[in-house]
């Protein structure tokens, strides 16, 4: 037997464990979309096969440049878990910090050629959870403020969060797309129409805002179309619907405005009693009633529906500064890849930055994990693309 017919076997199952590895992933990413307990199973299982492949070659994980300040948030909030008021349930509650392991996965599992198909089923799985939200609101009376579309997630926020992100995947490759343009076009009014469902008007203003940005990275005329696709929205939208969305320009403010006022009231004394290291991670829902204005419409709150004010809050101004020197990185870095190449996924990981942001202003998206996870998916996926033959990427940290 030569040396060539010995390491044949070898080969094979190199091969066979990478793309067992990739093919948990992708139905990682699929439950997303689907189940939270699914998709927590499936990670730890991609996650195993990669560990079991870094040991048998031998190799270290690298990382994009923005994984650094991410970790460096990971280790601020588990300083102010140290100095909470209850460390017990603040430690608990970092066992979030763990999907940022996604992110060095991602880099490193999926190849550029594979990039377009974790998107394609990212879009796919989408337009099936949007027809199914759809559904849910002509067939089964989710069609009201207190039962809304949830797809087959647990709730509505989550569900709107999550079609928020796929829309800026869909867009950016429907916008920037050399080529596989028709699937996105033609699911790209589901996930539309299922997002206004879900009477969502934070995800509704960030994917607003996403699909605005993209247009100006395209061609900044095009925004001129945005206030028409809007219009036609509103014009043939369900009443409730409508209405839903024009409350956020009433003059006179509902009790959920009147709330969140007095949730930005709460953090603001948070952050007044607890500047360096918060009052704790998941400690607010415990706080609230101390700091809650007689103006307070609910009696507690589990987040400050606000993403800045929630991390500044529970884990302290450094924590928010560091995050905010996370989000400088990411969108610097991927802002180069996109002026270099112009690509879908950069400009999609940049709109998914925007929307996130700017629904973020109204809701704590950044802690819920299902919108976590798709999250670093996405703003990943441009990385590993330009650091597996393709475009040269910034420098990452070596293997």
């Amino acid at each position: 037997m030569n040396a060539t017919t010995m390491t044949l076997p070898h080969a094979r199952g190199t091969a066979g464990i990478e793309r067992l590895t990739f093919g948990l992933l992708l139905a990682f990413v699929a439950s997303l979309q689907i189940s939270i307990a699914l998709a927590n199973i499936l990670l730890a299982t991609t996650m195993l096969t990669w560990a079991i492949t870094l040991v048998r070659d031998r190799t270290r994980p690298a990382a994009p440049p923005f994984f650094l300040p991410l970790v460096a948030y990971g280790a601020g909030t588990l300083v102010s878990a140290a100095f909470s008021m209850d460390p017990r349930t603040s430690f608990i509650d970092c066992k979030q910090l763990v999907l940022f392991a996604i992110v060095p996965l991602i880099y490193d599992v999926v190849q550029r050629e594979r990039t377009a198909t974790v998107v394609d089923v990212i879009v796919t799985v989408g337009a099936a959870s949007a027809a199914y939200g759809i559904i849910q609101y002509a067939m089964l009376h989710y069609d009201n403020l207190g039962r809304r579309p949830e797809g087959a997630l647990t709730h509505y926020m989550t569900y709107s969060g999550i079609l928020m992100l796929v829309i800026c995947a869909a867009a950016a490759r429907l916008i920037f797309g050399a080529r596989d343009r028709v699937w996105p076009a033609l699911v790209m009014p589901a996930l539309v129409v299922a997002l206004s469902l879900t009477f969502t008007r934070s995800a509704f203003v960030g994917a607003c805002v996403a699909v605005g940005l993209l247009f100006i990275l395209k061609d900044f005329r095009l925004t001129a179309l945005l206030p028409v696709v809007i219009a036609l929205l509103f014009a043939f939208a369900p009443g409730q619907v409508a209405n839903r969305m024009m409350s956020m320009f009433s003059a006179v403010p509902d009790a959920t405005n009147q709330d969140r006022l007095a949730m930005v009231e709460v953090g603001v004394r948070m952050v007044t009693d607890h500047p360096l290291t918060g009052v704790g991670p998941n400690m607010v829902p415990k706080l609230y009633a101390q700091y809650r204005p007689e103006y307070g419409v609910n009696q507690t709150n589990p987040h400050l529906h606000n993403v800045p004010l929630q991390i500044a809050a529970e884990r302290g101004l450094p924590a928010l500064a560091v995050w905010l020197w996370f989000l400088t990185t990411l969108a610097m870095s991927l802002f180069r890849l996109f002026r270099q190449h112009r690509e879908p996924l950069a400009a999609a990981a940049l709109a998914a930055i925007a929307a996130m942001l700017a629904a973020g202003f109204f809701e704590y998206n950044f802690g819920d994990s299902e919108f976590l996870m798709m999250f670093l998916v996405l703003i990943t996926l441009p990385f590993a693309a330009a650091t597996r033959g393709g475009p040269s990427a910034p420098a990452a940290a070596p293997r």
